[in-house]
């Protein structure tokens, strides 16, 4: 996969691509990264690339020239464009399974109070959001989305099946993990996981996720119940 990022500091992505799984990928060539410098593009005889808005208020805005010119230096025909915004859609593991389908991925970092919505509704394909909170950049998010949806890039990690399992998928968390030593600080490592009893195993897991999954997040807790419930009544359809 090809992903270009366009943000007004390149010199930010110097560290998070430089190492572990995704320094991996880049060298293996299943993923090729490029930076693009949004300011490179500006015709201001001192590169200036924000404005202050028509609506007034406090707060600059990325203009539309240099933005949309630095779109169209890499926009091809199977491009994808993103604009990190907290106003996008939400990052999802379904979203990430989508995305790792694409062939060209164009990030477009967002700034200040936001960009033009002349380039949104001109040349973004879609906007994405990491979080319910705001960011000084959307430099952190374009990581966050690089390195999420990476993991769906076959061959990416070394075991393929390391993402069938993982909190989200279908909608549930993760349960509980222990390693050696069996104890620690006299806390023993639940009998259910020792047992060799796989079925055991499952269940228990499956049963302290729920728990947790119930506390902290109620509204995937609900989800999961709702969706258990339509796939029990598709059957009992099903087998009538």
């Amino acid at each position: 996969m090809k992903i270009d990022i366009l943000s007004l500091f390149p010199e930010f992505f110097k560290g998070p691509f430089d190492v572990s799984i995704l320094k991996r990928a880049i060298e293996k060539k299943l993923l090729e990264i490029d930076h693009i410098n949004i300011r490179d593009f500006s015709k201001d005889p001192h590169k200036k690339v924000d404005e202050r808005p028509f609506s007034g208020g406090p707060g600059m805005v990325l203009t539309a020239q240099p933005l949309s010119d630095a779109i169209r230096s890499v926009k091809k025909e199977k491009s994808h464009v993103i604009y990190l915004s907290p106003q996008g859609a939400p990052l999802t593991t379904n979203v990430c399974k989508r995305l790792a389908k694409k062939e060209h991925l164009v990030l477009v970092c967002g700034y200040y109070e936001g960009i033009d919505q002349r380039v949104i509704e001109n040349e973004i394909d879609e906007e994405i959001s990491i979080g319910d909170y705001i960011l000084t950049s959307g430099a952190i998010a374009s990581v966050v989305l690089v390195d999420a949806v990476s993991r769906f890039i076959p061959n990416v990690l070394g075991n393929p099946e390391a993402t069938l399992t993982e909190t989200f998928e279908e909608n549930m968390f993760e349960g509980p993990q222990y390693t050696r030593p069996e104890v620690f600080e006299g806390v023993k490592v639940p009998e259910e996981l020792r047992s060799g009893n796989h079925k055991e195993i499952e269940k228990f897991k499956k049963e302290k996720a729920l728990i947790k999954m119930k506390e902290v997040r109620p509204d995937l807790y609900f989800k999961y119940l709702l969706e258990k419930k339509q796939k029990n009544v598709k059957k009992v359809t099903q087998a009538k």
